[in-house]
């Protein structure tokens, strides 16, 4: 297994956690120097915060490993493309790479402004691409039934 597949699969598994609590089931690990250091799943319903989406539990959990605010050194890997806030932080937090399965077609930083990341951040999309948009399919789905 490619490592980058090897690190969604670990996001994948945070985004189940959050499936498994009735949130949106989106998930995020941080790497740094081959080691996770943060993780995080969307936990809005559960602390009644609308910014506590996984990138952001994740980027807190990885700045606390690290003991700075930077994080150029490291690759967050999320099931689902950030949105415009996640954006801004992870721009904020000079992440140095961002690796995403699904696209977001209507709320993803993409589809506002690609800008928003920090302008040495490198971006890969569709990692495991398929199951992790299926997975966030399948909880609407079932929530519209």
């Amino acid at each position: 297994m490619e490592l980058d597949e090897k690190f969604m699969a670990e996001a994948l598994r945070e985004a189940h956690l959050a499936l498994d609590e009735e949130e949106i089931p989106i998930g995020a690990v941080v790497v740094c120097r081959g080691r996770i250091i943060g993780k995080g799943h969307n936990m809005t319903e559960r602390l009644h915060d609308p910014t506590a989406h996984a990138e952001m539990i994740a980027i807190t959990a990885a700045t606390e490993a690290l003991g700075g605010k930077y994080l150029s050194d490291c690759t967050l890997y999320v099931t689902v493309e950030p949105c415009p806030m996640c954006a801004g932080a992870l721009a904020w937090a000079q992440v140095g790479r961002i690796v995403y399965g699904a696209i977001d077609p209507r709320r993803g930083y993409s589809m506002f402004s690609p800008s928003l990341l920090h302008p040495r951040t490198q971006v890969e999309a569709g990692v495991l691409g398929e199951e992790c948009g299926t997975l966030v399919k399948e909880f609407f789905k079932s929530k519209r039934s």
